[in-house]
């Protein structure tokens, strides 16, 4: 047999050799002991399976017709055992019988090996099936390797398209508040410039109403008819509050304008030093209208803010206002959900927690790390499911409906970016709490983990 081509097998295999017959047994010994194999030794199928549970041989030959049971039974029973079902068994046999060989072929043999033995043949044969189990291990070390890789990259390309999807939603958010700045602030400016004097001349007309009222108390009849008509007294009441609101109005309209460019920041790019609580307070802002109660009778979710002075931190300032933007946008999500599929939530709870609510908590942790603290009384989250809350396309929904990459790139933006902290703990009854740490400085970011401080 030809061999040039064939992959060298490991030296010293061992070789099981099951046969009742000494002469055969000797002749196979000598046979592969010069030919540099182990040789173990078996004289019936019992024993066998014994050894098998002690160690493992590379390759058996087992004789087909032997006392106790036979090579068919042996056979059987070493392909019903895990640790020894994938070595090769090759039949020795002086049955030519195509129904036996059959058989046996069936029960998991990989050869047969026709008596009297030439030992050319054994040789060729084992050397050939050592071969063949050789490359089927290789290449199922190869598929592993390769699997591993190919995890790898699907990793990297998820990582890959959540950057993408990130820098694609601030920069759609971007241009939503350069839009809304540009649209909006021109036309606010001009009426909030013309309130100041619109207030004055209301107030020089009202003052001219009552000198004229005072030195003309009994007008002519047309005039105290069209003084009734309009309700003139009321006029004089509601006119300086109705100039006050269109001026409290211009003025929600101007802290919404700023707030989406505090909170886009598309002009800083770069690491700025900021104050993380205008940061959440813009994102509370904008998110204002999903706060209010969505139907009658239905609790609107409060706002508790529990803020200690925090140091100026260096930042993307875009990027972690994003971040606070999903975690409230969850915490406001999972709110909804409590009240809308198990209102009696609030109803069982106690009187400090009665109503659906997000509390924000910020702190110092030391001289480089502060934290920043989002939790919610609604729903819990499984605990199962809190390790993979982070995962890319994760969801807490039923039939993975409205799967979100929020908290996976929430995720990016703390731990890679920012070399920071997030997590997530979720207790029965107790809601759900995200805790960010950020660093101060991030120039002076190191592997030392702050101190975690429990909300209270």
């Amino acid at each position: 047999m030809n061999t040039q081509n064939t992959q060298p097998i490991p030296p010293q295999q061992t070789i099981l050799v099951v046969d009742d017959n000494p002469t055969n047994i000797q002749v196979l010994f000598d046979v592969l002991d010069a030919s540099g194999y182990r040789v173990a030794i078996a004289k019936n199928g019992e024993s066998a399976l014994s050894r098998l549970q002690g160690s493992l041989p590379n390759l058996i030959l087992l004789d087909v017709m032997m006392p106790g049971i036979d090579g068919f039974e042996t056979c059987r029973r070493i392909k019903a055992t895990p640790q020894a079902c994938d070595i090769p068994v090759i039949f020795m046999t002086a049955l030519s019988d195509t129904v036996d060989k059959v058989k046996g072929l069936k029960l998991g043999a990989v050869d047969y090996i026709t008596k009297p033995i030439q030992h050319e043949e054994v040789l060729a044969r084992i050397n050939v099936h050592l071969q063949l189990r050789h490359l089927s291990q290789t290449l199922e070390a190869q598929v592993a390797d390769r699997t591993a890789e190919l995890t790898k990259a699907l990793q990297a390309l998820q990582q890959t398209q959540l950057h993408l999807v990130q820098a694609e939603k601030m920069s759609s958010l971007g241009q939503l508040a350069a839009g809304v700045a540009h649209e909006i602030n021109n036309p606010i400016n001009f009426i909030y410039g013309n309130l100041m004097p619109a207030e004055a001349y209301t107030r020089d007309l009202l003052k001219l109403i009552q000198c004229y009222q005072t030195h003309v108390p009994n007008p002519p009849e047309p005039v105290r008819e069209c003084i009734q008509e309009i309700d003139l007294e009321f006029l004089q009441r509601d006119m300086p509050q109705l100039v006050g609101s269109m001026r409290l109005g211009a003025d929600r309209i101007r802290q919404i304008i700023l707030s989406l460019r505090n909170f886009s920041r598309l002009d800083e790019a770069e690491i700025k030093v900021v104050n993380l609580h205008d940061g959440l307070d813009s994102a509370l802002l904008i998110l204002q209208h999903r706060l209010r109660p969505h139907e009658p009778g239905l609790p609107g979710i409060q706002i508790v803010k529990d803020y200690t002075a925090l140091p100026p931190v260096e930042c993307y300032a875009s990027q972690l206002n994003q971040v606070f933007m999903n975690l409230l946008v969850h915490a406001i999500a999972t709110l909804d959900e409590t009240i809308k599929t198990n209102p009696q939530h609030y109803t069982n709870l106690s009187e400090v927690k009665l109503l659906p609510t997000i509390q924000i908590q910020t702190r110092s942790l030391d001289a480089n790390w502060v934290a920043i603290h989002i939790s919610n009384n609604g729903s819990s989250i499984p605990e199962q499911q809190v390790h993979k809350i982070f995962d890319p396309f994760f969801t807490t929904k039923p039939d993975q409906q409205e799967s979100s990459l929020g908290l996976s790139i929430s995720y990016q933006i703390v731990t890679q970016t920012h070399g920071g902290s997030i997590e997530c703990r979720s207790q029965p009854g107790q809601g759900t709490e995200f805790i960010i740490q950020i660093p101060v400085h991030q120039s002076q970011v190191t592997n030392a983990s702050p101190t975690i401080i429990t909300t209270v």
